[in-house]
């Protein structure tokens, strides 16, 4: 006999969430499908909280940078990636999660979930037409850009271990790729 999955959509999220059938529990929809987060490690939040940091100081009231929280997908999706650096002003979220539309691009810190963020997550990423993807590999100090979009996931990943990237979104930033690291 074959398995079926069940499969959610935003409105059966939202509505379970609504009626607290999620309350307590670490889970994000992804694809339709409701997916446990892994525990979060001291390294991993303070990673995130001193990128949130550094990125607000050097992109200042041209973007808005949210640390943990969900953005919405079109393919029956709502992660909630580590930073989403999204368009302002930050009002225009109070009744609603950024879209692609709006997000300039989503980082994800990695310390023991890095298959799945460079797999699953970035295929629903470039499927839902996320122009940037950062994913911050701690253990091996090194940072993954995807540019290009697909129904795959990306056409170009960059490895970078040192030095500077420039965001799609501001390219005039040099953003220091060793301020992520511990």
């Amino acid at each position: 006999m074959a398995k079926t999955l069940t499969t959610w959509t935003l409105d059966d999220y939202h509505g379970m969430i609504a009626a607290g059938v999620l309350a307590g529990r670490q889970v994000e929809l992804l694809g339709g499908q409701i997916i446990d987060m892994a525990p979060e490690l001291p390294i991993h939040r303070a990673t995130y909280r001193r990128g949130a940091k550094y990125l607000e100081s050097l992109l200042g009231n041209r973007a808005v940078v949210f640390s943990a929280a969900p953005v919405t997908l079109p393919s029956d999706g709502e992660p909630q990636p580590d930073l989403a650096i999204v368009h302002p002003p930050e009002s225009r979220y109070d009744d609603r999660h950024p879209t692609p539309e709006d997000i300039d691009w989503l980082i994800e810190v990695s310390n023991s979930t890095l298959a799945y963020d460079l797999g699953e997550k970035a295929r629903y990423y470039g499927r839902d037409r996320i122009q940037e993807y950062w994913v911050v590999d701690l253990p091996h100090r090194t940072l993954w850009v995807h540019r290009q979009p697909t129904d795959e996931g990306y056409g170009a990943i960059e490895v970078v271990k040192a030095g500077t990237v420039c965001p799609l979104s501001f390219p005039d930033l040099a953003i220091e790729v060793s301020r992520f690291w511990p």
